[in-house]
């Protein structure tokens, strides 16, 4: 007899290490019950991953487009990344190489002198503000932009 949070076939399930990184998991052996339901079943497996893989691109995608303008476009690459890395092993080895080096980058920063930061923080405020005016001398200024800040943006030189 089990116990009650004994499942009965829980004797014949191998005992499964989560902490291993590099382990890839089957359907028998998923976390969550849901997904193992899903997995077992070819149609219902193929339609999950295909639905992770199209949001997974769309939001990877879309951080990328927003990596030149200001906000958070790295933020939403590695989301885009974990997304997929749930079901697909290329892109938890990308998500790994990413954490890898951005880790590398904020060790290397903060190993640096202020001057040196401080720099680096002004080299950001001029390529996304060449990215801005780049954008607007080309497109022009959008029309939701309210007047008052249309008549301090057309001062600016190349910006009609």
């Amino acid at each position: 007899m089990t116990g009650p949070d004994e499942s009965p076939n829980a004797a014949t399930r191998p005992e499964v290490d989560y902490s291993d990184p590099n382990r890839t998991l089957d359907a028998d052996e998923d976390r969550w019950a849901w997904r193992a339901r899903l997995r077992r079943n070819r149609v219902t497996h193929l339609a999950w991953r295909t639905a992770v893989g199209v949001v997974g691109t769309v939001v990877t995608v879309a951080g990328l487009i927003m990596v030149p303008a200001p906000g958070p476009g790295w933020l939403v690459v590695f989301f885009g990344l974990l997304i997929l890395a749930s079901e697909f092993e290329f892109a938890q080895r990308w998500l790994d190489f990413g954490k890898h080096h951005v880790s590398r980058w904020n060790d290397w920063m903060l190993a640096q002198s202020v001057w040196v930061r401080g720099l680096v923080a002004l080299g950001t405020v001029l390529i996304v503000w060449g990215v801005i005016w780049g954008y607007l001398a080309l497109a022009g200024v959008p029309q939701f932009v309210p007047q008052w800040a249309d008549d301090l943006l057309t001062q600016v030189p190349g910006i009609d």
